[in-house]
């Protein structure tokens, strides 16, 4: 979160953001001083810009001298950018980690407004990390192509389900392959119902498909542009880190030199067990899944790719082909380490699944080594 050394005589103003209306408070930097309702403005960028400029000016206080905090929601980051752009203090807090009394039973857009400004003022929040515009972007096309995939996955599903209930089974070995699609195009169904019911999830499979082919072609040409290209390029050096898993683990972590820490980064993703101890005992149990979801899911995914001995495939060679000795040795570093600890923790007889988390979590410390690395070549650069 942002200092107050910076600023003489601050003003801690608390928003509770909604969709429609944004709920303002008002604290003075003094211990003694409660917080007062300011009133509610629509949640539009003219009347917050106009609202931050009227209490300035009420007050008696400098744009910078306002220090703006509310919750990360649905809204998005589009206030925190604005605010920063004027000149304003502004910090996007964790909901998650905002303190909270048991015995507190009444909720209210206004108390919650005094609660963000008075925790605001005692440094008792956290904030999350406001990305780039055109990285929000960049994040959210790569999301859409994840959906994309999500929708194609329950699509199969439910012509599957509609097969298996109609007592229809393919015999080969296995589905969705060129033989298994001419079997469902050639399958005619008794009723007529049913075969509309066949050819439309057919032809749902084939749009998300060809859905899923545009989105990945666009964020080729998008990447050509984006600033983050070079780490995208270096991480494709790892193996199992194709174009799409790249963009996707770059684009939901950001800035990696953030992270002061590999153990940071694991908090971050969710990948660290969950635990509690007392005294002498000490009880860990699943992992937190606090964090990014997106970026934990690919980790994991990505781990499976270690099951196997070390070696450099003729497409991850082509993939690391004018990539930086360093980064090369980090690849066959990562590969060494983490195919030997998955082979340790299979004879041990630990889940797959198991093994699968444990593996994303190293691979976690052995990206936030690339990326930071990276970033302060780039920046001595």
């Amino acid at each position: 979160m942002n200092t107050n050394s910076d600023t003489a005589n601050p003003l801690y103003v608390g928003l509770d953001v909604h969709k429609e209306q944004t709920v303002i408070a008002l604290l003075e930097p003094d211990r003694d001083a409660e917080p007062r309702s300011y009133g509610s403005i629509a949640t539009t960028q003219h009347a917050l810009e106009r609202a931050m400029r009227r209490i300035a000016r009420q007050q008696k206080r400098r744009l910078s001298d306002l220090h703006v905090c509310y919750e990360a929601s649905g809204c998005g980051f589009w206030i925190a950018r604005r605010l920063l752009q004027m000149g304003l203090h502004c910090d996007v807090i964790a909901p998650s980690l905002i303190p909270s009394r048991s015995g507190d039973r009444v909720k209210t857009d206004k108390r919650d407004a005094a609660k963000l400004a008075r925790m605001h003022r005692s440094n008792d929040l956290v904030a999350v990390h406001v990305p780039d515009a055109v990285d929000e972007a960049i994040r959210d096309l790569c999301r859409a192509r994840t959906d994309a995939v999500d929708d194609l996955r329950r699509a199969k599903t439910r012509l599957l389900a509609l097969l298996r209930r109609l007592g229809y089974r393919y015999d080969g070995k296995t589905h969705w392959t060129q033989a298994h699609q001419n079997y469902l195009r050639s399958l005619k169904l008794p009723d007529a119902a049913h075969n509309r019911v066949l050819e439309d999830h057919i032809a749902t499979i084939d749009f998300h498909e060809e859905r899923i082919a545009r989105l990945e072609d666009e964020m080729r040409q998008l990447l050509d542009g984006w600033q983050r290209e070079p780490l995208v390029r270096a991480l494709m050096a790892f193996k199992g880190f194709k174009l799409v898993a790249a963009m996707v683990t770059v684009s939901e972590i950001g800035t990696f030199s953030r992270f002061a820490h590999p153990k940071k980064l694991m908090a971050f993703l969710g990948l660290v067990p969950s635990e509690n101890s007392s005294g002498t005992s000490r009880r860990q149990g699943a992992i937190s899944k606090c964090g990014n979801p997106h970026a934990r899911w690919l980790l994991v995914e990505q781990a499976t790719h270690y099951r196997v001995p070390p070696k450099v495939s003729p497409q991850l060679s082509e993939r690391q082909s004018g990539a930086p000795r360093w980064i090369r040795e980090l690849s066959w570093k990562t590969q060494t380490r983490l195919s030997h600890r998955f082979s340790v923790l299979r004879k041990r007889g630990l889940h797959h699944n198991k093994i699968k988390v444990s593996i994303a979590r190293e691979l976690a410390a052995f990206v936030w080594e690339l990326g930071t690395r990276f970033e302060a070549k780039q920046a001595a650069a």
